[in-house]
Formats: structure tokens, C-alpha cells, sequence
């Protein structure tokens, strides 16, 4: 057993220096995160072509929306969390107690409080596909504690990957202050070096005693983890397509290059002037150029494989 295993307390104490102990290059196709990563390939890639997802990674996501995704986020952490708490000193969970490192809820509350202010308990309400997961959650840290290790990692080590990508596109899409309010819920402040703080827990959830018919009912648990994510993307999109256009500040809804060209407000300050045009259709024709097209392609295959992890 690594030196890792080394206490049940995980990280509580922020120790981030000790995840060199961790780096295991003898892995084993029958070691959990092996089992965990090729058990999940299918779920994995369904969830990443969710519509919702794949508008996200293109930067197509409004204010209203992002802001039901971090109540749904909310909800979901607060049950895992507690689960978490309540099976801190039990051995099939204890090795991946880090509430310092990963724990999410107090990140979460600040980005409630800047999107609907001092009283956001009271404006939120959890949602119905939201609602099922999180009583599976409490269902499994309660009676099948074993199976919590598959909500954690799936969650968490999502959050330390493809999560850094999409905070960066929730900022720039959104119009986020660049202090980072509103986007807490992606800042790890006691990981100092996410890659090596994966290692140390990929390394721990390796080392814990299971048995062949629990680490496959683990995998089992972990699809049903994407599929309860897949059923809130669902949802989220659902309500999307419900939700007025979006609009520019001050008002203005987006010109889309249909109908009228003069109800455009940039194409209205520009009219029988000299100078560019619309916006809109100088993005639209500078698209259009192959060489453009292909880095945008490119560019979208590495953030979509980035945000993998997060996403799910």
C-alpha cells in the first residue's frame, strides 16, 4: 500500500507538497481509475454530445441558463458533500476525503450570491432532473457507501480538467468580471498543481480494497452518474429553447442575418458612412474562408477533449 494511504483524514490539512508520493507508473488494467476510464468511454462521449455541452464549448450559453446550471450545481454538491461527511471514517471512502482541496459548496454560495444576491436561498429551487440525482446520492452515501468513490470521481476530477476550459468560456461568453465573481466554483485555491493532485487521487482510489464485484458495480454506478448528468444537460437545454433571445448590453437583441438588415443597430450607425459594416456578417464572411474553418474546428476538437472530464 503507497505511502499515500498514509491517514484517513485526506487533505484536511492542505498539505498540496506531498502529492509527489503519489506518481505511479505501474498501472494495471485491473486498478480502478483504469476500470473507471475505459468502462465510461460510452457514456463518456454521449454526454460530451449533448447539445447543451457542445453550445457551451462553442461559447453559446446565457446569463439565465448558466446561472440554473450552478443551482443545479449546487444542489448536486451539497448532497455529495454531505454524503462525503457522513463517510469520512469509513474505509471504503475515507483515502478520498479532501474537503480543503475539492469540496465545492462554500465556491458555489459566492457564485449564488453574485447572480441573485444576498437572499438567493430563497430564489432557487432544485430541480425535478436534478432532484433524482441527488436522491440517488444520498441514497448511496447512506446504504451503499462503496459506490460514493464513482460520484466523486466523476465530479471532482471533471472539475480539476475540462472545468478549467469552460470557466474560461463562461467569462469570456458571459461577460464575467475578470476578478472571478460568478465563476468561484471553478477555482481550487488549495490545488496548486491540479495534474499532480489527480495522480495522488487516482493513486489512493487505486489502493482501496475492493473486490472485483464492487469495483464493477463502482463502474456501474459511474455510468449512472453520466446519465443523471445527461438527464440535467437535457433539461437545462429544454429550458433554453423556452427562454426569450438573448440580447446585447443596453438592449439591443444580436442581428442574426435574417430578415431586414436596417433593424440591425450596428448596420443603423453605420448606414451611408464609410467603415465596416454589421458585425455580424464580417464574422459570418471571414468563417467562411476554409483556412478559418479549420483552426475553428481544431480549435473546438481541443476544447470539447479538455472539458470531457468537467462536463461529466
Amino acid at each position: 500500500m503507497p505511502s499515500a494511504m498514509e491517514g484517513t483524514d485526506g487533505g484536511e490539512d492542505g498539505d498540496v507538497s506531498r502529492y509527489e508520493e503519489t506518481e505511479d507508473n505501474n498501472v494495471s488494467p485491473t486498478d480502478l481509475s483504469e476500470l473507471l476510464k475505459e468502462g465510461t468511454k460510452e457514456s463518456h462521449d454521449r454526454a460530451e454530445n449533448t447539445q447543451f455541452v457542445k453550445d457551451f464549448l462553442k461559447g453559446r450559453i446565457r446569463k439565465e441558463l448558466f446561472k440554473l446550471a450552478t443551482v443545479a450545481l449546487h444542489f448536486t454538491y451539497c448532497a455529495l458533500e454531505e454524503e462525503m461527511d457522513r463517510n469520512k471514517d469509513n474505509p471504503v471512502f475515507a483515502p478520498l476525503y479532501f474537503p480543503t482541496e475539492l469540496h465545492r459548496r462554500e465556491a458555489l454560495a459566492k457564485d449564488l450570491k453574485y447572480f441573485y444576491g444576498e437572499d438567493w436561498k430563497e430564489k432557487i429551487q432544485c430541480s425535478e432532473a436534478t432532484q433524482q440525482y441527488v436522491d440517488r446520492i444520498h441514497h448511496v452515501g447512506q446504504h451503499e457507501p462503496e459506490l460514493l468513490v464513482a460520484h466523486a470521481y466523476t465530479r471532482y476530477m471533471g472539475d480539476l480538467s475540462g472545468g478549467q476550459v469552460l470557466k474560461k468560456v463562461a467569462q469570456r461568453a458571459l461577460k464575467l468580471p475578470s476578478t472571478g465573481e460568478g465563476i468561484q466554483f471553478y477555482v481550487f485555491e488549495n490545488v496548486s498543481n491540479a495534474q499532480q493532485f489527480k495522480q495522488l487521487y487516482r493513486a489512493r482510489m487505486n489502493a482501496l480494497d475492493l473486490d472485483k464485484n464492487t469495483k464493477e458495480r463502482i463502474v456501474e454506478e459511474a455510468n449512472r452518474a453520466f446519465r443523471f448528468n445527461m438527464q440535467v444537460f437535457d433539461e437545462l437545454d429544454k429550458i433554453g429553447r423556452s427562454l426569450p433571445e438573448a440580447a446585447q448590453d443596453g438592449g439591443f437583441p444580436v442581428h442574426d442575418g435574417k430578415g431586414d438588415i436596417r433593424k440591425c443597430p450596428y448596420y443603423a450607425d453605420k448606414l451611408g458612412a464609410a467603415g465596416p459594416g454589421c458585425p455580424f456578417h464580417a464574422v459570418v464572411g471571414l468563417a467562411r474562408q476554409p483556412l478559418v474553418q479549420l483552426v475553428l474546428a481544431a480549435c473546438v476538437a481541443v476544447a470539447a477533449g479538455a472539458a470531457a472530464w468537467y462536463i461529466l
